[in-house]
């Protein structure tokens, strides 16, 4: 009998990839593409929908042709998609009726402070378990009815459409105008601002504060169940999973049990914690999201610290100031020297996210001497991530009222072995990376082949996960308590930096 094998489709901020995995959750093949990144205003993100779409409709058949099989031999696709990017298209041709706004999009700032003054702007944690914030989709699709001529009324009809990546994909999967399946999964809908995080299901008070019309939502269904069947790209072949790039790379590093917790390492930087079944309700400044829901069961929760700026310090380091030439040099820069020399970097280069979401910071750098060399600068950029990191599994430790044992990590920076040593340090747990890195992917493609049995339980993918590293904690703790006490105080200079118009 010939092998088969499952397809994950992961729908990032700057590519698409589709990647063919086996039983054993080995890499069999790969394709990717990117797609441009529209920025038509200061502030403003955009991507072409149609574009993914046509970029998925040649990446698909590809990674086919280059494992050597045909759609008869893939058991499911399951799919990850970049979290709260809007998509809204007309029902009936199936054409977007503006571009996809990315959840980088700031636009919505001033609907977001104005939302957030009201007196009743309270319910929306309460309900949905997020801030008010542009990063969110509800703001977004709200912008676009109000800004869009005619659009609202046509919302309201139910001739226009909204969903995330998935959503949009899975329409134009499974016939697009012809019968497409209009659904979500919980995972991505618990990113709107739309839906109860109890309930699993939109709230009609959420609706009401934002004013977005019911008919223009997507059902919400668990992210691992068949949501149909694919007529094009990979046709004859059950659709089985959806899930939120980070919820995909929880499920991928198999953090199946309360207390286990994963961080992806890239441009920014995203801990997500197993809470359990019962939603977790942060006073420490997390998100509290759905983690994953295998088909009719108990939906599992997390809480997550989202980190704004890790990787791009790297990048700043290489591209603004020259001091690198590749990314990869910035560890052997930092092993030029013992320590910081006293250097702190705070990257809060457009605000702090969690746990401080303090929008009006902005970066600095201090404990400057003459005796700081390009090489301590290097040094306090690695740390910097350490840190941010710190301060969100010192926020999930409270919250959750566990302490982390062990952080699975994935992602570029994970190749970076004086970083995960210094996270190992600044956690006192052990930090491991595991064999297969695509882990966004990976999750993608285990939700899916566990929806249709060819994995048969969680048991069966733990097994799959292999340790391809680890790094102990070795820090002296009297000296990780100074170094973490001139942390805080560095983040507490950057507070207030951006002043309200009213005082500049």
């Amino acid at each position: 009998m010939a092998e088969r094998y499952v397809m994950s489709i992961d729908q990032g901020t700057t590519s698409t990839r589709c990647i063919l995995f086996d039983h054993g959750g080995r890499l069999v093949s790969v394709t990717q593409r990117e797609h441009k990144q529209h920025f038509p205003r200061p502030g403003w993100v955009e991507h072409d929908a149609t574009e993914i779409w046509r970029n998925l409709e040649q990446i698909g058949p590809k990674a086919l042709a280059q494992a050597r099989v045909g759609p008869g031999q893939v058991a499911a696709v399951g799919i990850a998609n970049q979290r709260e990017t809007t998509v809204l298209w007309d029902r009936h041709t199936g054409i977007p009726v503006t571009r996809a706004v990315v959840w980088q999009d700031t636009r919505t700032d001033m609907l977001v402070e104005e939302l957030a003054r009201r007196p009743d702007a309270y319910i929306v944690e309460e309900l949905c378990g997020l801030h008010v914030a542009t990063y969110f989709s509800a703001p977004t699709i709200r912008w676009l009815l109000d800004h869009t001529p005619g659009l609202r009324e046509r919302a309201e009809r139910g001739d226009v459409l909204f969903g995330t990546m998935e959503s949009w994909l899975i329409w134009k999967l499974t016939g697009g105008p012809d019968g497409g399946v209009h659904v979500t999964d919980v995972t991505n809908a618990s990113r709107t601002l739309l839906m109860n995080i109890n309930t699993l299901s939109w709230d009609d008070t959420l609706l009401d504060f934002f004013g977005v019309p019911r008919a223009m939502l997507p059902e919400i269904r668990p992210s691992i169940q068949t949501y149909g069947v694919a007529t094009r790209v990979v046709p004859g072949v059950r659709i089985a999973a959806a899930l939120g790039d980070q919820q995909a790379a929880l499920f991928g590093q198999t953090c199946f049990a309360v207390g286990e917790a994963k961080c992806t390492y890239g441009t920014g930087s995203f801990l997500l914690l197993n809470t359990g079944t019962e939603p977790v309700r942060s006073t420490h400044g997390l998100l509290t999201t759905v983690g994953y829901q295998i088909d009719d069961q108990p939906a599992v929760y997390a809480l997550e610290g989202s980190i704004a700026i890790t990787g791009a310090l790297v990048q700043w380091i290489r591209d603004g100031l020259g001091l690198i030439g590749t990314a990869p040099e910035i560890e052997t820069l930092a092993r030029s020297v013992d320590d910081n020399g006293g250097c702190y970097i705070v990257p809060a280069f457009s605000g702090l996210f969690a746990p401080h979401w303090r929008s009006e910071a902005r970066g600095i750098i201090v404990g400057l001497t003459s005796y700081i060399t390009k090489g301590h600068l290097a040094r306090a950029v690695l740390e910097a991530t350490g840190w941010q990191t710190r301060e969100v599994v010192d926020a999930m430790n409270a919250d959750s009222g566990l302490d982390l044992r062990k952080l699975k990590v994935d992602g570029g920076m994970t190749a970076n072995n004086l970083l995960m040593q210094f996270i190992a340090d600044v956690l006192n747990v052990p930090v491991v990376r595991p064999m297969v890195a695509e882990t966004v992917s990976l999750g993608a493609a285990y939700a899916a082949g566990l929806a249709v049995g060819y994995w048969p339980d969680l048991e069966g993918l733990r097994r799959n996960w292999h340790r391809a590293a680890q790094w102990l904690p070795a820090m002296d703790p009297r000296l990780r308590a100074e170094e973490y006490d001139n942390w805080q105080r560095a983040v507490e200079r950057t507070f207030d930096w951006i002043k309200p118009s009213h005082e500049e």
